[in-house]
């Protein structure tokens, strides 16, 4: 079935206790469609660039059976731009740059061979934009997600509630979670935002892992631990991407079936942190994923030994 991404295609350098780097191929459509394409060959992209943007990083995603008619490329103007520094514990960072570039003005236009599609994930915009995109669409989704952040909480917290009421599936990390509800308790903020619109909702806890609520049910899936974290930038936005590719591509968006995805998301997230930017996602082949997999299963598989008389 066919994925719609839609989500900024940019430029990062980052900073961590590792290294760091110069610019390099960033940003949450990237990330989520690359993620996508270990699942999914019937899947498009909405976005822009400028005319900056290296010809080399479209063809490897045209290789992965990414649809490009959706992705602008304003000549003359230059790519959204990222820059951050991590903190020694790597959970937290600083924004050192930020240029919007061609993002600040992006109108998302859906291309006529985009009507009718199975999937949609609305990766982190501004929620004005995420609307568009959902009002844009002749015939509703299966599944509508999308992700956010607490900077939209910040500044356009109103627009992001009409928004959120409009999806299936909201994607959000804890922090987020406990802002945007008003509770500590992620049980009770999961209830309030469930509240809002979506029947799903996902708050990922980084290298604590993840849950998946719907109705009374709860889902926990955990982070691998890893030896060594180079770079966590665009994990979340791997997880989505795993998650929805894995979705999209066994048409079963059961709360069965998601839990299943949130273990592959989870795998192609933790691949992600190995390496600085997409570059780990670009070297690892479907025999990696399916043994990384494997590691995430035994980690929560144990068998109950009755001991209680």
């Amino acid at each position: 079935m066919s994925l719609l991404t839609v989500g900024s295609v940019a430029f990062d350098a980052i900073e961590t206790p590792f290294g760091k780097t110069d610019k390099i191929i960033g940003g949450a459509g990237t990330y989520i469609a690359l993620a996508a394409a270990f699942y999914n060959n019937d899947q498009k992209i909405v976005s822009v660039v400028g005319e900056d943007f290296p010809q080399e990083m479209l063809d490897q995603l045209k290789d992965r059976n990414v649809d490009l008619e959706g992705l602008q490329i304003k000549e003359g103007e230059k790519t959204f731009f990222w820059s951050g520094k991590y903190h020694n514990d790597m959970n937290s960072r600083d924004t050192l740059v930020t240029e919007l570039n061609v993002l600040e003005n992006f109108d998302p236009i859906i291309p006529e061979s985009y009507q009718g599609v199975d999937y949609l994930m609305l990766g982190n915009l501004s929620p004005q934009v995420q609307s568009k995109v959902i009002e844009r669409m002749v015939e509703r989704p299966k599944l509508v997600a999308m992700d956010t952040m607490n900077f939209w909480m910040d500044i356009a917290m109103d627009d992001l509630k009409n928004t959120i009421s409009e999806v299936d599936l909201l994607i959000i990390n804890d922090e987020e979670a406990r802002q945007l509800s008003g509770e500590y308790s992620l049980v009770k903020a999961s209830k309030v935002i469930r509240a809002m619109g979506p029947r799903y909702l996902i708050i990922k806890k980084g290298e604590h892992g993840a849950l998946l609520f719907h109705s009374s049910q709860v889902f926990f899936a955990p982070a691998l631990p890893l030896e060594d974290v180079f770079d966590p930038t665009g994990a979340g936005d791997t997880f989505a991407g795993g998650f929805m590719g894995y979705v999209a591509s066994t048409n079963d968006h059961s709360f069965a079936n998601m839990k299943r995805a949130m273990i592959h998301g989870s795998a192609l997230a933790s691949f992600c942190c190995e390496k600085f930017g997409t570059e780990r996602l670009m070297d690892i082949n479907p025999e990696d994923l399916e043994n990384r997999i494997e590691e995430f299963v035994s980690l929560a598989n144990f068998e109950m030994v009755q001991t209680i008389s």
